[in-house]
């Protein structure tokens, strides 16, 4: 009996590896010539998720060979390919610290740019992964002053730098629509002292305005005089800077108004 059960078992799994495909016979082979041009014509064919399973498999046995920095570069460039671009990053950062002298290094180094960038997320969410990804387009830049990709850098910066100043703007700006016009002229005034160069300057100095001039409105009749004078010195820091405005009649309107009763 236990003989029989031997047999149908040694049966069961003939059969299930008879059902085996190609690919996955691959997968599990040590054949590393076979994996090695297997992996390439999936990947010369698009079929980059089982390019990089392959290329994953073949590093194991490729590591410390000459091989080694083209099967770890094209599996970082497979998982680039089917958009799965952290653990692509993953693949290029670790690729890059292997091998920072082989020729598919800045090659590596832009790739891995490009997934941090593409991870990014929206202004109003967590920067965490913005700030991240500026430190690494700066240290690319440096490494690489002749760099092709220099353009798409600056255009990956000007956009990463847009958004930091929109959460900056609005995370000062929600005091404002709070109506709690104290705090609001500090945030707001604290997003330049942070950073002067904030596109949304003009924007920043005109609600600075409107909320000192809400606050002292809003103030006992025995202080408004003195709050007013802040609010002056907010008007004319504006008109100063930004005179063809479209913000500014609204702000003469007010000033107006302020200088009837002081």
């Amino acid at each position: 009996m236990k003989t029989r059960l031997i047999a149908v078992a040694a049966a069961l799994l003939a059969v299930f590896s008879a059902c085996k495909t190609q690919y996955e016979l691959l997968l599990e082979s040590n054949d590393a010539d076979a994996k090695y041009n297997a992996a390439f014509e999936y990947f010369s064919e698009g079929k980059y998720n089982k390019a990089s399973q392959l290329f994953e498999s073949l590093s194991v046995i490729t590591n410390g060979t000459a091989r080694d920095d083209t099967v770890q570069y094209y599996w970082g460039l497979s998982n680039y390919r089917s958009k799965d671009f952290i653990t692509a990053e993953t693949n290029f950062e670790r690729f890059l610290e292997n091998y920072p002298r082989s020729p598919f290094s800045e090659s590596a180094a832009f790739l891995r740019l490009d997934c941090l960038y593409r991870s990014t997320l929206r202004y109003e969410l967590d920067q965490t992964p913005t700030y991240k990804c500026i430190t690494a387009i700066n240290e690319y830049l440096l490494n690489h002053p002749d760099s092709e990709y220099r353009p798409v850098c600056y255009h990956m910066l000007e956009d990463l730098t847009e958004r930091l100043d929109h959460k900056a703007f609005d995370s000062a700006y929600l005091y404002y629509k709070m109506e709690d016009y104290l705090a609001a002229r500090v945030a707001l005034r604290n997003v330049l002292k942070d950073d002067a160069e904030n596109r949304y300057r003009e924007d920043i100095l005109f609600y600075t305005a409107m909320a000192s001039y809400k606050y002292a409105e809003l103030s006992t009749p025995a202080k408004q005089k003195e709050r007013f004078l802040v609010f002056y010195d907010d008007y004319y820091n504006f008109i100063g800077e930004y005179p063809e405005s479209g913000h500014r009649p609204e702000l003469e309107k007010l000033y107006k108004k302020a200088k009837e009763k002081y």
